[in-house]
């Protein structure tokens, strides 16, 4: 069994028509760093985005075996991040500002979390909350 002090093991990853764009972005919008990268010119292999102790991996969709399983980027649906912060309305003010579409405003749950939901500029949906679950503790 996993402990709580180990490395995550759940990564999301995102295919991105512009990626070496969308990393620029997120690292604006959203505060993540970029941990490593590696493409040609505009094509990005594989990136990897931090935020806090989190990671998201990224590249440029493509037609190589792996583009055919995701899909092409887009419309569709299923799919979102939800990142854990410490001040909502903060992370609301910096997304807002770099042009995060807003497609639920900031809200109070009537479980405690504040946040907000909004699109990246390539349409994937990402949710900002309080909620912060934390592997191996009760819920």
């Amino acid at each position: 069994m996993p402990t709580t002090t180990e490395a995550p093991r759940i990564y999301p990853a995102l295919r991105c028509r512009n990626a070496a764009k969308m990393i620029d972005w997120l690292c604006h919008a959203f505060g993540f760093e970029v941990r490593a990268h590696y493409g040609e010119g505009d094509i990005v292999h594989h990136a990897e985005l931090t935020f806090g102790s989190s990671m998201i991996m990224l590249g440029t969709a493509r037609d190589d075996d792996y583009g055919k399983m995701v899909g092409e980027p887009g419309g569709s649906g299923g799919k979102s991040i939800y990142i854990a912060v410490s001040d909502a309305d903060a992370a609301y003010a910096k997304a807002k500002k770099a042009g995060a579409r807003i497609i639920q405003e900031l809200v109070d749950r009537d479980y405690g979390s504040r946040e907000f939901i909004c699109l990246d500029p390539e349409g994937n949906v990402w949710s900002f909350g309080t909620y912060w679950p934390k592997a191996g503790e009760k819920a």
